[in-house]
């Protein structure tokens, strides 16, 4: 009886001190942000489709558009900061929407649910000062862009961006060695879908160091089964699902040079095993790669111009960046792109001019003729808040 009434005593007290201590806990709070986005690119090869996708697999992530206005995405993002705890909601809308949300266009009650709309949700519990767990659906860590348009200092996106992945579901914990170094693994469910597409869950990893002041380095990983199936080959044998394994590893460095000054850097690695004969063939690995370099100077605190210059190798044919025939290519892109501040910053006009070079056609023309190259020259206009 003592020993139950001793182990009352103890846990009253213990709940008496907890309940002290969130007194005296900074309450939490909640912020909203979001933005909106709309375009006009014009094609120099004056496209019949309209399109900046060319034939084949899509040259373009989210300016599709060609010679016509479009709209792109708009935001709404709730986050909850706490002692102890962080939410974060963040929706969003619009044609881009449904193209970054890759995988997730049907939802539990088919085309058109409530799920297209989700691009992040997730929760962070911060178990120490140094040690924190994040579980639910949340952006990528492999990349050097994001999906957000008032992030990226370009508003077409990278073909590394492009060929993904795009975001997990999943749970990851971080630990922070310092301010100058973290790592980062967890375990997601596959690449770029709502649900699994079978019993095996893929690892992701990221560890991040800053060797000096306004220099970061981010190393990335994923590797993941992405076979939803047993895999059937030549004969009666069938090979199991495991062995389909995706595999990408990405490296991000960004380096302000001075305050006016900002160079980047964007390299990536994949392979993935597959049935790529179809019909049973035997399973053969294949692989991709690409990198992009980004600059950009600050002229006025209101104006800037940046550049990037990217190289993306597919000519083996993995991944989307396709000629016009379907077969892997590869292709060279440079982006010049000006950063106009406006309405207190609550407004930014970024005017583009971007070309495309695949090693292939891929390219149509207004009279039919395909060509290997384009180039468009346009401005989109984004409002943050």
């Amino acid at each position: 009886m003592k020993k139950v009434i001793l182990l009352v005593s103890s846990l009253f007290l213990a709940f008496t001190a907890r309940s002290q201590d969130s007194t005296t806990a900074t309450p939490g709070k909640f912020t909203f942000s979001g933005y909106m986005d709309t375009y006009y690119f014009g094609n120099f090869n004056n496209p019949r489709s309209q399109s900046n996708l060319g034939l084949g697999g899509p040259a373009r992530a989210f300016d599709q558009r060609a010679g016509q206005f479009g709209i792109g995405l708009i935001q709404a993002k709730a986050v909850y900061t706490a002692d102890k705890v962080d939410a974060v909601m963040d929706l969003t809308f619009g044609p881009f929407a449904d193209l970054g949300n890759y995988g997730n266009n049907i939802g539990p009650l088919g085309p058109g649910s409530t799920a297209l709309a989700i691009k992040q949700a997730y929760i962070v519990f911060k178990a120490t000062p140094k040690l924190s767990f994040t579980a639910g659906q949340f952006g990528t860590h492999i990349g050097y862009e994001v999906i957000d348009a008032p992030v990226n200092y370009n508003y077409s996106l990278s073909n590394l961006f492009n060929n993904g992945p795009f975001y997990h579901i999943g749970l990851k914990a971080q630990y922070a060695f310092s301010d100058r170094a973290s790592l980062m693994l967890g375990l997601v469910n596959n690449v770029d879908n709502l649900y699994d597409n079978n019993k095996k869950k893929g690892i992701i990893g990221q560890f991040f160091f800053s060797p000096v002041a306004n220099w970061s380095v981010y190393l990335n990983g994923i590797m993941s089964n992405e076979a939803s199936a047993p895999v059937p080959t030549t004969g009666t044998v069938v090979v199991p699902a495991d062995k389909a394994l995706y595999q990408l590893y990405d490296l991000t460095t960004t380096y302000q040079i001075t305050p006016k000054f900002f160079l980047g850097l964007n390299a990536a690695a994949g392979s993935q095993k597959g049935d790529y004969q179809g019909g049973g063939g035997p399973l053969t690995t294949k692989s991709w790669s690409g990198v992009a370099v980004y600059t950009n100077y600050a002229f006025t605190d209101k104006f800037g111009m940046g550049a990037r210059v990217e190289t993306f190798d597919n000519k083996n044919g993995v991944r989307a960046i396709t000629d016009a025939d379907g077969n892997g290519a590869s292709v060279t892109s440079i982006t010049i792109t000006g950063n106009i501040n406006a309405a207190d910053g609550h407004v930014l006009f970024k005017p583009e001019l971007r070309v495309d070079s695949y090693s292939a056609n891929k390219f149509e023309k207004n009279d039919g003729s395909l060509t290997t190259s384009q180039a468009t020259l346009g401005m989109a206009a984004i409002f943050k808040f």
